[in-house]
């Protein structure tokens, strides 16, 4: 019976657990954290990077998760804003709180760098979500998903200037139409 039981919550988890965000956030923080800790004097830099390593592994699965459960929120601007900005908030606290658990604290430039990262990063994944990749709950895999990734990267670089463009021809729109007035 218990064994059933273990067997159950280890399953219902795994459903839980955005495996490829996971894989791919393990990889790009480690490689953030060595970077931005190169010219550091920092004592312990292999302990850093191996309990950020191991906190992201396990916890980036669950946070893409909930960001993908934000993804259903009847109010689209709140579930961005969850997406963008209230799950990366509070992974980025635990992550504080776990390398000062484990005595292994970061650099500020550290610190800094993973902050700047986890923010671009996660209006990145708004985005490719947005577009249906890195989903779990798709039949598609993790290699057509990266298929699919340098396009979306282009469109993401390119969203901004998009936006940009469509507010000015309104406000120009608009201006022309007082203007007739």
């Amino acid at each position: 019976m218990q064994r059933i039981a273990r067997s159950t919550f280890v399953t219902q988890a795994f459903s839980c657990w955005n495996w490829k965000c996971a894989l791919l956030s393990a990889t790009a923080r480690s490689l953030v954290y060595l970077a931005g800790m190169a010219h550091s004097s920092a004592r312990g830099r292999p302990a850093i990077v191996l309990v950020e390593v191991a906190y992201v592994t396990l916890t980036s699965g669950f946070y893409a998760r909930l960001q993908q459960e934000a993804l259903g929120l009847r109010s689209r601007l709140l579930g961005n804003l969850a997406v963008a900005l209230v799950v990366p908030g509070l992974a980025q606290a635990f992550d504080l709180l776990t390398h000062r658990a484990a005595g292994a604290t970061a650099p500020p430039r550290a610190t800094l760098a993973v902050c700047v990262f986890t923010f671009v990063s996660a209006l990145f994944h708004l985005y490719v979500m947005r577009h249906g990749v890195f989903l779990t709950v798709r039949d598609r895999s993790l290699l057509d998903d990266l298929h699919r990734v340098p396009r979306l990267i282009a469109g993401f670089v390119l969203w901004p200037i998009a936006l940009f463009s469509s507010l000015s021809l309104r406000l120009a729109r608009s201006v022309e139409s007082q203007a007739a007035l």
